[in-house]
């Protein structure tokens, strides 16, 4: 089983070691000419206005966390659509044809998701987590 996975390990190490080299490459042999314009922060060719070591607010990082649960949803979606043919037939699937008997299982199976995804929501808004105001 070990055996499998060889290839793999070695192309992960060989990958690790080649950045791990040129990254000293760059270290030891790039030119270091440091001077205030490159130390400088760099906002979009603008000077920087106050510091950089700001506090954000939780809420914040409460939309980031939220914006990304709900994203996920669509990435949910893909591999679903992409089976969903083989979700919902009891027989075999030959082209695009169902074989056997057709079911709703694929089609619930989503609402179930969506319907979890969707209560979560209005729960969160109700929470006033998100939303204009």
């Amino acid at each position: 089983m070990s055996v499998d996975y060889a290839p793999t390990l070695v192309a992960i190490l060989f990958g690790i070691g080649f950045s791990c080299f040129f990254m000293a490459l760059a270290v030891f042999l790039g030119p270091k000419r440091p001077d205030p314009e490159k130390l400088s922060p760099f906002e979009c060719g603008s000077d920087p206005i106050g510091s950089p070591r700001v506090r954000f607010s939780v809420k914040f990082y409460q939309v980031a966390i939220l914006f990304l649960i709900f994203d996920i949803e669509s990435a949910f979606l893909y591999p679903w659509a992409a089976l969903y043919r083989r979700l919902s037939c009891l027989g075999t699937v030959s082209g695009t044809q169902c074989l056997g008997t057709v079911t709703a299982f694929g089609f619930v199976e989503m609402l179930v998701f969506i319907g979890t995804l969707v209560v979560a929501l209005a729960y969160v808004w109700r929470k006033r987590a998100i939303g204009w105001g």
